[in-house]
This record gives structure tokens, C-alpha cells and sequence, in this order.
């Protein structure tokens, strides 16, 4: 079973946002997804400043299986990458949650936040294979 830590909120699409202070959330794709993709060689990371919209592609990460898009949990406007990626998007493999973040987002609506599912209830989604 994949790791699901209980402080993120997640996706269908399986992302995940950590609220920082500030109204600023910390968005990467879960330890479900980067198994699914398996190896990772290439990060295409989003924009800086750029204003996004809740569910927007925004990133793309290409494994040596498949290529998949990333999308924003929320709306607002990114504040900073994960420059480190680009280097070495293994990273997403080994610290999906940690070092493995991949963009900073300015919260515009923090109402998107309770929308978005809990630990218990992306376990769930992962379980039921959606």
C-alpha cells in the first residue's frame, strides 16, 4: 500500500497540498502516483506567477512508462518551483511528499481546500481503483 500521510489533502487525480502559513499550499503527486508511473526522467515544471485555476494542467511528468499531466488542487498563483526536478526528477520517486514537492501555490479560494479529500478518504479512492 502506498504512503498516505494524514497532514495532506488529495485529489482524484492524485495530488496532494500541504497548507503552509500564509495561505500558501505545497503541491506535489502522491506516493500512489509516482508508483503507477515507475521510474521518473523528466519534470516539465509549471511557471512562476502564473494564475491557475483549480483543476488547470499545470505540470507534466514523464516516466519511462507513460507521460502524465500534473493539476493544480487549487486555485491562485504559483510562487515558486521545484527547480531541483529538473536535475534530478527521480526525486519524485524517492520523496514524493518531501523533497519530491513540485510547486508553491498562493491560495485564491481557501473554500477549494474543504472540497479536496482527507487521508481516510483518498485511501478509498486508491482502494477502489478510480
Amino acid at each position: 500500500m502506498s504512503s498516505i500521510p494524514e497532514n495532506l489533502k488529495y485529489t482524484k487525480d492524485h495530488e496532494w497540498i500541504r497548507i503552509d502559513e500564509g495561505g500558501v499550499g505545497t503541491c506535489g503527486i502522491t506516493d500512489h502516483a509516482q508508483e503507477l508511473l515507475t521510474d521518473i526522467v523528466f519534470v516539465e515544471l509549471p511557471e512562476t506567477n502564473r494564475e491557475v485555476r483549480k483543476g488547470e494542467q499545470v505540470a507534466v511528468v514523464e516516466s519511462v512508462k507513460a507521460v502524465s499531466d500534473v493539476y493544480s488542487p487549487v486555485s491562485g498563483r504559483i510562487i515558486e518551483v521545484n527547480a531541483a526536478l529538473e536535475d534530478s526528477p527521480e526525486i519524485l520517486n524517492s520523496d514524493p511528499y518531501g523533497e519530491g514537492w513540485i510547486f508553491r501555490i498562493e491560495i485564491k479560494a481557501g473554500g477549494e481546500i474543504d472540497e479536496l479529500m482527507d487521508h481516510e478518504k483518498y485511501e478509498d479512492h486508491v482502494e477502489s481503483g478510480d
